[in-house]
């Protein structure tokens, strides 16, 4: 039996439409696996469900947070595996559905914090935005603290701990992850080629600007929000910069979708590194994919889960 599932994938993957169909047939409950969707105020630019596209399946863990806020991946543990208690103990089935693995993982894993972290620390949070916008832009923001750096950018580790020290961080993280399942999950990942998934990622973007994400960045452009963690999400730092006359509109639209595209590479990598995933062919049918789904729900055979998605390892590794 299924304690509860998750369905992961880069931006523009399809996650969404297949969550909501699988939460109809399976009765289930989705949660929020978004690092950025938590925000209020922030629903084009992180293509956040629209409520009439929910079909009546409650969705949990959206707009619980101003965008001035700060929020980190303990919190997100602690809110998650609360809901998902509650959503099991009502009799249905929690589905996390999101494309933040550091958040997934820390839910469905044995990632443990230490009390002091519990609030909100700070290597938490700088290693969910290296996951979301890189090493560059972490070594970026070392260099603007600390000009004589000499540390490569690609040393993410102690580009990390150099960041730690400037922003004035005494706290020590005392973290454990082995991979231990907390649950008995089921880990769904949707893929397609890279060209018909950066064809997707495009056309999104020029729906959002389309649907009014020059209106939803310039209100929190207002606000003077430039230092909140919210505002460093893509499809708001890159459209600050054309309301902080830095870039014209069209440079900035086209910059948001080549880090849109990154973004996603970098999605995918974590992924396939960090997480036992089924995959599956988002360009299928979404029955075809629904049926699969229940059929490997109903095998409900973790070791022989496992062992194919190490021969999917393999296979991609060839």
């Amino acid at each position: 039996m299924i304690d509860v599932m998750a369905i992961v994938g880069p931006t523009a993957s399809g996650k969404t439409a297949l969550s909501i169909e699988l939460a109809k047939k399976f009765n289930g409950e989705i949660i929020n696996g978004d690092s950025m969707q938590i925000y209020r105020g922030m629903s084009i630019g992180t293509a956040k469900v629209k409520p009439e596209e929910m079909n009546g399946v409650p969705h949990h863990l959206l707009d619980i947070k101003d965008p001035a806020e700060p929020f980190s991946v303990a919190e997100y543990q602690q809110l998650v595996r609360s809901k998902i208690k509650e959503i099991s103990s009502a009799g249905k089935l929690p589905i996390i559905v999101g494309g933040t693995g550091l958040y997934i993982q820390a839910v469905l894993f044995d990632y443990r914090f230490s009390e002091s972290q519990v609030s909100g620390e700070l290597r938490d949070s700088l290693n969910a935005e290296l996951e979301e916008f890189g090493p560059e832009h972490m070594h970026k923001k070392l260099a603007e603290l600390d000009p004589e750096t000499t540390i490569h950018p690609n040393n993410t580790r102690r580009v990390i701990r150099a960041l730690e020290i400037q922003l004035g961080s005494e706290e020590q993280v005392d973290r454990s992850l082995a991979l231990e399942p907390m649950y008995n999950e089921l880990i769904v990942g949707i893929d397609m080629p890279r060209p018909l998934l950066y064809e997707r990622i495009d056309r999104r973007v020029d729906c959002m600007m389309e649907e009014g994400l020059l209106e939803e960045v310039e209100v929190l452009h207002k606000r003077g929000l430039r230092e909140a963690q919210s505002i460093k999400a893509i499809g708001y730092k890159e459209i600050y910069e054309y309301f902080d006359h830095k870039m014209e509109l069209g440079p900035a639209k086209k910059l948001l979708k080549k880090n849109s595209r990154n973004y996603a590479k970098r999605q995918l990598t974590y992924f396939r590194n960090k997480l036992p995933i089924y995959w599956i062919d988002g360009q299928r049918d979404l029955r075809e994919n629904i049926e699969e789904i229940h059929r490997i729900m109903q095998e409900n055979d973790r070791g022989r889960r496992i062992r194919l998605i190490g021969e999917q390892k393999q296979d991609q590794g060839k």
